[in-house]
């Protein structure tokens, strides 16, 4: 099995090499009747970590004041939407029911004509029903992380068990902690974790989940660990994330609740940038976690940690779940392979790559793989 994924790696590193780029060019025929005057309008998606404010992003205007955008992209396939800088402000129906990714297939250059019917905040919010089951709890709304000075709202999931019995469980620490259990606080819908657990109890699955929110439009600093420049500076905080996640809340989960505390029975997990920083955490953290979740990586904006799996993965030797869709961009699944090739190379991890044919990238697309990375990692 081995041999065959580093075989397709192998056919897709090289044909991104010689991947063509061609020239997208957005237009926005039709606004809605109150749209604001003067505001900036931004596309987010797939391509840029679904930053709802990313400057190189933003729509620019032509000498007629119609909205535009000219971007460069490699074949393949993206989703994406339009905000005004925030996700609260999100591009919606008339009725202001909420609207599905836009699709963008790219194989030539293209001229898109855009109607942007409402947007979100012009509508009354509908009170969201939470979905998080009877064992989640927020531990804290404002938890302090020392090394960043600023606070975080911090879930936890209990197993079904926990308080009729003295047993210590396994921790699962995941990324993005609004999307993790409840739809009322999630932006695109829930992994539903909670109910996987709930349902695996009685298969004897059993783990303790803890859940960090992410810092909203901080979130490209934080998930990750480089500098990088996408036409102007980005500060990359994501070392001192996860110097906060195994030097300060691992320490107050594993006094506070009854748990595993070593490495085999402690792991991490995200999606997209949420995946980026989970990778890092392995790599930064041999000791630390012995199972990692890798969804969506968004590897583009990290080039840089290629050269810290040459140096570090060596010294990992954990179980480590890589998982990319090909209906995400162009670079999901030949930077994946490429990651999981190398961590082949230099590291004795037992690792998997899976590549699903109709994966997206979406909260949906990880709820449905979710119970197969955690069962694999367990049982292998």
């Amino acid at each position: 099995m081995l041999k065959n994924i580093l075989a397709i790696a192998a056919m897709i590193l090289t044909a991104s090499v010689v991947m063509a780029q061609h020239i997208v060019i957005l237009k926005i025929d039709s606004l809605p009747p109150y749209h604001p005057a003067g505001s900036n309008i931004y596309i987010a998606g797939s391509f840029n970590g679904w930053n709802a404010r990313d400057e190189n992003y933003r729509f620019k205007k032509d000498d007629n004041g119609r909205y535009f955008i000219k971007l460069p992209f490699g074949e393949g396939n993206y989703e994406y939407k339009l905000t005004r800088g925030d996700w609260n402000n999100v591009e919606c129906k008339k009725n202001g029911e909420a609207i599905g990714n836009r699709l963008l297939k790219v194989n030539e250059d293209l001229v898109i004509d855009l109607l942007i019917e409402e947007w979100n905040d012009r509508f009354p919010a509908k009170p969201k029903i939470s979905t998080a089951g009877k064992n989640v709890h927020v531990i804290d709304t404002a938890f302090f992380i020392p090394q960043l000075k600023r606070t975080r709202r911090i879930w936890i999931y209990l197993p079904e068990n926990y308080n009729t019995t003295k047993k210590r469980f396994p921790v699962l620490y995941m990324q993005d902690g609004q999307n993790v259990f409840d739809d009322a606080t999630s932006y695109a819908g829930e992994w539903q974790v909670d109910e996987y657990f709930d349902h695996a109890y009685e298969k004897g699955i059993q783990s303790i989940v803890v859940a960090i929110d992410n810092g909203g439009l901080k979130r490209m600093n934080e998930y990750n660990p480089y500098d990088y420049d996408m036409k102007q500076p980005v500060k990359g905080q994501g070392k001192l994330y996860i110097d906060f996640l195994v030097k300060t809340l691992k320490p107050y989960i594993d006094n506070h609740y009854r748990t595993l505390k070593d490495k085999v029975h402690t792991s991490i997990a995200g999606s997209s940038m949420g995946g980026l920083i989970s990778f890092y955490a392995v790599l930064k953290y041999p000791k630390v976690f012995g199972g990692a979740g890798i969804f969506s990586p968004s590897l583009w904006v990290a080039p840089k940690i290629f050269e810290d799996i040459k140096a570090n993965a060596k010294n990992v030797s954990s179980k480590i779940y890589f998982y990319a869709g090909k209906m995400e961009d162009e670079k999901m699944v030949p930077d994946m392979l490429k990651a999981f090739e190398m961590m082949s190379r230099y590291s004795k991890s037992t690792m998997t790559a899976v590549i699903r044919d109709d994966g997206r990238h979406n909260e949906l697309t990880w709820r449905r793989e979710f119970p197969l990375f955690y069962e694999w990692m367990i049982n292998e």
